[in-house]
């Protein structure tokens, strides 16, 4: 978890996201490699990403691969256990009785069935809008396997003293998986907005609208991490999981890892 601070900032700056053009709808799904229903769900999604559908409003597009359908016979190589309790309290709010996939939840307050077309686009397009949010990112490539991201910007709304999370998920596209057991057999099926890591970057109250808020996030990363297949969903969430605003970030092609320097060695 990361941790922010907030100052005041000059008041030159100003809230140029009233237009709903800039007001993006998070869309996250709830799938499994391991569920016959969930590829047509996810090609879906993916069409949706590409903007095959004239939505007239932006997306974020998250995907949660659940791991309850991992005793069918073919364990998804992105499950986990954190999705499948994020899908439970989604589950709770919503008034839902028993999980299910693939689902599709929208800004954290309706959900629908995920691989029906119209249901995704209508549940889409009925969804309330915010001003989005306005973060700069600067990536450092620690090693390896940690990136730490610095946010810095604005919420472009008024916090009251209830308070909201920030949080940040690292997600991957263009994942490629040759299915070789369970419902999905001989399969070669294609993952984007796979979420790899959800952080809560910090928790906010009281803040003003042009109020500067800066906070800093270290992500572990996998085997094979490809910056050029990545990007980060920054979005507000309450404890009623209530989602009021998000913002996309793509990280830098250039994501190196760093090099150690030679050591001089006097004769």
């Amino acid at each position: 978890m990361g941790s922010c601070f907030g100052r005041q900032s000059s008041s030159s700056v100003q809230d140029d996201y009233n237009s709903k053009e800039e007001n993006p709808v998070v869309v996250e799904l709830f799938s499994s490699l391991g569920d016959a229903s969930s590829p047509e769900a996810e090609m879906l999604f993916s069409q949706v990403g590409r903007g095959d559908y004239d939505l007239e409003m932006p997306v974020i597009l998250l995907a949660y691969h659940v791991d309850y359908w991992n005793h069918m016979g073919w364990k998804d190589p992105f499950g986990s256990s954190l999705w499948t309790v994020r899908q439970k309290a989604y589950n709770e709010a919503l008034q839902i009785d028993s999980l299910y996939t693939p689902q599709a939840v929208f800004q954290g307050k309706s959900q629908c069935m995920a691989n029906e077309e119209d249901e995704l686009l209508s549940g889409i397009k009925a969804s309330p809008r915010y001003p989005g949010l306005a973060f700069e990112a600067t990536f450092e490539r620690l090693s390896k396997d940690k990136l730490q991201v610095t946010f810095t910007g604005h919420l472009r709304k008024n916090i009251d003293s209830v308070g909201v999370n920030i949080n940040v998920a690292l997600y991957e596209n263009g994942l490629v998986t040759d299915v070789e057991n369970g419902p999905n057999i001989g399969r070669v099926l294609t993952s984007d907005y796979v979420v790899r890591k959800l952080e809560k970057l910090c928790f906010v109250k009281d803040i003003t609208p042009k109020q500067t808020v800066t906070g800093t996030l270290k992500f572990n990363l996998w085997e094979g991490f490809d910056s050029s297949k990545c990007g980060l969903a920054v979005f507000l969430q309450d404890d009623y999981y209530y989602i009021f605003g998000s913002q996309d970030i793509k990280l830098p092609y250039d994501l190196e890892v760093p090099t150690t320097a030679p050591c001089n060695v006097e004769a």
